[in-house]
Formats: structure tokens, C-alpha cells, sequence
């Protein structure tokens, strides 16, 4: 009886492993079906009214059908790219807006480190506290922050021992509170977001920098931030965000924009424009040019990112 032997099938008949089928690929995009049923309606109808009064003459007359709603192109950017006064908010909302980012990532990153160094019941209270600016809002945040530095009974200049001082009064002095009032309000988000990626750093990866002899401080350079880069950059994206579109603080705080307008930033500007002076069409178009600039900041950022070779 003959063993039967089989030969070993040529390589071009083997069976090829089959391309991924299209429905694995758009898989991914399925799962985000139902978030963008419900988000693309909340903020694609807003920004597309947004971007459609910008462009209209659209006063209080239109608004009570005095008159009818006419078409005026790029009118309204062209009469704000003329506008002087536009340009200098811009130019103070960007410095005040970088200002804040930075203040709030170094107070948010410190913070973070404290609590991974704290004990338990420091790190329980520095938490609550935390929790407690955060969940504030920011109209009772910055009037208790007005109270705090009134220029009668504001327990800032009673334990100075200053009677009177409108801190108020001057520009710079107006923007270090109101700034102040921001970053007490963020950082908590900061704080919190890195304090979850510093324990979810795994400790063998420290115990291994230890062995090689870097320092505390060496291991959370080289070792922590690059790790923490992903979530550094959510925090960052946020709080440009949240930062440059800033108006509760600033209208509240300032009465409206300071005297004679100096602290002034977009937000203020667009909402005085449409709701002051009924140029509806005019804050409609600042309002697009806000949304321009943060998208455009947003996706030079992750571009650096990507070009620096760093995963999102």
C-alpha cells in the first residue's frame, strides 16, 4: 500500500488574505453617528445663521420689518479690517487670551504635581476646593472676586490697610483680576485631567529612570510631560478656546468693558456692536472671524504636534 503525498501547493495558489472590507473601515465613523446627529444641528444651524447675517444689512430696522433685509456681501469684514478699534481688541484679547493659557496650564500643572505628593487628607481638601471653583459660576465668581477687591469694603484693602483704592480704575490692574478670576475658574480642569495621566504613568517606567539616575525633577521632564503630551494638548485646545472667547468675567467685572472701553476684548465687542448699537450684521461678522481665528490656531497647534513627530 502506497502512502499517498500531497505537494506543496505553489505559492500563487495559496489563498491571499482578502482586502479589508469597506464596512470595517467606516465602522469607526458609525460609532460616531449618534454624537453627530445631536452635535452637528446645536452647532452647525448657529454658526451657519452666524455666517449668513454677516453678510446682510441687518439693523433694528430690518429686525421690526421697517425696512427690508439687504444683501451686502463682505461689506461688514471690509468696514471691520478698516476699523482701528477692532484691530486694537484684537490685539488685547490675543495677548490677554495667551496670558491666561499659559497662567492656568502652570497653575493646573503644579497643583497636579502637589496631589501626587500629598497625602490623603491634604489631597482630599486641595480637591474639594478645586471642585468647588470649578462647579462656581461665573457670575458668582467674579462677584465675589468684585467684592473681594471693592475699593470700600473689599477685604483686600482692609488687610492692606488701603482705604479707597479703586483697583479698578487702571487698565493693567483691571486685567491681573480679571485674570486672576479666570484662572481660578480653569484651573481645576487642567489639574484634574493631569493628575489622571500622572497615575496612570506606570511606576516601573519611574523606578527605571531612578536606576539611570535622573532626578525628581529630570524624570518629570523627560519622563512625565512627554508621556502627559496627548492630554497637554486636550488642556491646551480647551482652554484656548475658553480663554479667547472669554465674556462673563470681563462684562461683569468691567461694567461692560472698562472705562471708555480699555478692557475691551472681542466677546465684549461683538456683543456691544450687535446688542448696543443694533449692528447686527457687524457682530455677526466678528463673531466668524472668532470662529476663523480659534480654528485656525487649533489646527496650526496639531499640526506642530504632528510635525514634531508626537501622537494625538
Amino acid at each position: 500500500m502506497t502512502a499517498v503525498t500531497t505537494a506543496p501547493a505553489d505559492p500563487e495558489t495559496r489563498v491571499r488574505r482578502s482586502p479589508p472590507r469597506p464596512r470595517g473601515r467606516l465602522r469607526p465613523w458609525l460609532y460616531l453617528l449618534p454624537s453627530a446627529a445631536v452635535l452637528l444641528p446645536l452647532f452647525g444651524y448657529p454658526i451657519y445663521m452666524l455666517g449668513l447675517l454677516s453678510v446682510f444689512d441687518y439693523r433694528q430696522a430690518q429686525v421690526s420689518g421697517g425696512e427690508p433685509t439687504r444683501f451686502i456681501g463682505f461689506d461688514n469684514y471690509a468696514t471691520l479690517l478698516g476699523d482701528q478699534r477692532f484691530w486694537s481688541v484684537l490685539a488685547q484679547t490675543v495677548v490677554f487670551a495667551a496670558a491666561l493659557v499659559i497662567a492656568t496650564l502652570a497653575v493646573g500643572a503644579a497643583l497636579a504635581v502637589v496631589l501626587t505628593k500629598a497625602g490623603r487628607v491634604p489631597r482630599l481638601l486641595l480637591s474639594l476646593a478645586a471642585m468647588a471653583a470649578w462647579a462656581a459660576p461665573a457670575m458668582t465668581g467674579s462677584t465675589v472676586w468684585m467684592f473681594l477687591f471693592d475699593a470700600d469694603l473689599g477685604l483686600v484693602n482692609q488687610l492692606l490697610g488701603i482705604e479707597g483704592y479703586n483697583w479698578f480704575y487702571d487698565k493693567w490692574v483691571t486685567f491681573g483680576i480679571v485674570g486672576a478670576t479666570v484662572v481660578w475658574h480653569s484651573f481645576p480642569f487642567v489639574m484634574v485631567t493631569l493628575y489622571a495621566g500622572i497615575q496612570a504613568v506606570p511606576s516601573s517606567v519611574l523606578e527605571a529612570a531612578a536606576l539611570d539616575g535622573a532626578s525628581a525633577w529630570h524624570s518629570f521632564w523627560r519622563v512625565i510631560v512627554p508621556m502627559l503630551r496627548p492630554l497637554v494638548t486636550i488642556v491646551v485646545i480647551q482652554s484656548i478656546i475658553w480663554d479667547f472667547k472669554i465674556f462673563t468675567q470681563i462684562y461683569v467685572m468691567t461694567n461692560g468693558g472698562g472705562i471708555a472701553g480699555q478692557n475691551s476684548v472681542l466677546n465684549v465687542y461683538a456683543y456691544q456692536t450687535a446688542f448696543g448699537s443694533s449692528e447686527y450684521g457687524l457682530g455677526s461678522a466678528i463673531g466668524v472671524i472668532m470662529t476663523l481665528i480659534l480654528l485656525v490656531v487649533t489646527l496650526l497647534y496639531i499640526r506642530a504636534l504632528y510635525r514634531s513627530g508626537e501622537k494625538l
